[in-house]
């Protein structure tokens, strides 16, 4: 009767070249290793952090590491300790970051900010009808507290045709701003 199992996690599979017991003169391949650990290694990392995507990533990033650097890697006595590693450190700094984040964020105040005010949605509502050559100047102007010649600057015009704009743009907010339909200067 002949029974077969099942390879063993952190060992490679029978007939490995490279990992036989007294032969180091066979080294192993990326292949092998990434083919032999990923799962242990994943299973180990999962463990760890709870999320089975997250280690999934962090051993996949510390294989794709070990690849990059694979002819001094495959030097070590054990290169899948040094993914291991690699991969331990890739778990440890996403945690640091996840405990920064949270302490950031637990010391951030909740401001409740009251919503706009009558008089400032009228105004929005107002400049939104103006063409946006006016909108522009009367922003700049008013709210940006930038002087005519600064505004011409900006804009690329002669000051007068800012000072137009600014003329024309504040004589149609004074039609739609006029408090109860009431024109108080009349």
């Amino acid at each position: 009767m002949t029974v077969t199992t099942d390879p063993r996690l952190d060992e490679p599979p029978p007939g490995h070249p490279g990992a036989r017991p007294g032969h180091p003169e066979q080294p192993v391949t990326f292949d092998e290793l990434y083919h032999a650990h990923f799962r242990s290694l994943t299973v180990q990392l999962t463990a760890y952090c709870g999320d089975l995507s997250q280690a999934q990533d962090m051993v996949q990033e510390a294989f794709y590491r070990a690849f990059a650097r694979w002819s001094t890697v495959s030097r070590y006595d054990d290169p899948v300790a040094w993914v291991r590693r690699v991969a331990w450190n890739l778990a440890t700094s996403r945690w640091r970051r996840l405990r920064t984040a949270q302490s950031f964020l637990r010391r951030q105040r909740e401001e409740h900010v009251p919503g706009p005010g009558p008089d400032r949605v009228a105004l929005q509502a107002a400049l939104a009808l103006l063409p946006p050559n006016q909108r522009r100047a009367v922003v700049l102007h008013y709210l940006a507290d930038l002087s005519v010649a600064q505004i011409a600057e900006q804009e690329q015009v002669p000051e007068g045709t800012v000072k137009s704009w600014l003329h024309r743009g504040r004589a149609t907010l004074a039609t739609h701003l006029i408090p109860n339909g009431v024109n108080d200067h009349a």
